[in-house]
């Protein structure tokens, strides 16, 4: 995982979409989510929305990056990947509406929609901190916010 972004005092308005399904997977990557935003910037504002499951995260990612009033969207969900091809299919088609999403606003949109294929592998990344991608997806909301800030900032003309 990638070292924690130097702190800053940027009010970051940032909302957060988390599926209601395995929710003792997902409230573990919100907390994780939330606890490394606000040791990064501490003056952010967090909204929280939950939704039923995964394949519903896409919309309210949608409505809320197309709102303007967010600078970031995170994205939070658990499948667990089963006999049937159900949990692939949603994660390719999440997948897809998350990226669609991020480019057609020009807001990052942190996809932790998680595939695992255990319980062990849940644990692991939602719950743990070692590989917790809750934590990391906080440092990329950061990173990218910082990174779209300097982009955006109008370029001098060279002089002759």
């Amino acid at each position: 995982m990638p070292p924690r972004p130097e702190p800053c005092s940027t009010p970051w308005r940032v909302a957060v979409v988390a599926s209601l399904y395995n929710p003792q997977w997902v409230n573990g990557l919100v907390s994780h989510f939330e606890s490394e935003l606000r040791a990064i910037s501490p003056n952010s504002q967090i909204q929280l929305h939950h939704v039923p499951g995964s394949f519903e995260i896409p919309l309210a990612a949608e409505i809320l990056a197309g709102s303007r009033r967010v600078d970031a969207v995170a994205t939070f969900g658990v499948l667990l990947d089963g006999s049937t091809a159900h949990a692939t299919l949603v994660a390719q088609a999440v997948t897809g509406a998350l990226l669609q999403t991020s480019l057609r606003h020009r807001i990052p949109v942190l996809h932790e929609i998680l595939l695992v294929k255990d319980a062990a592998q849940a644990v692991a990344r939602c719950l743990e901190p070692e590989l917790n991608r809750g934590t990391e997806a906080a440092r990329a909301a950061v990173r990218m916010l910082r990174t779209l800030e300097a982009l955006r900032l109008p370029h001098s003309s060279p002089t002759e």
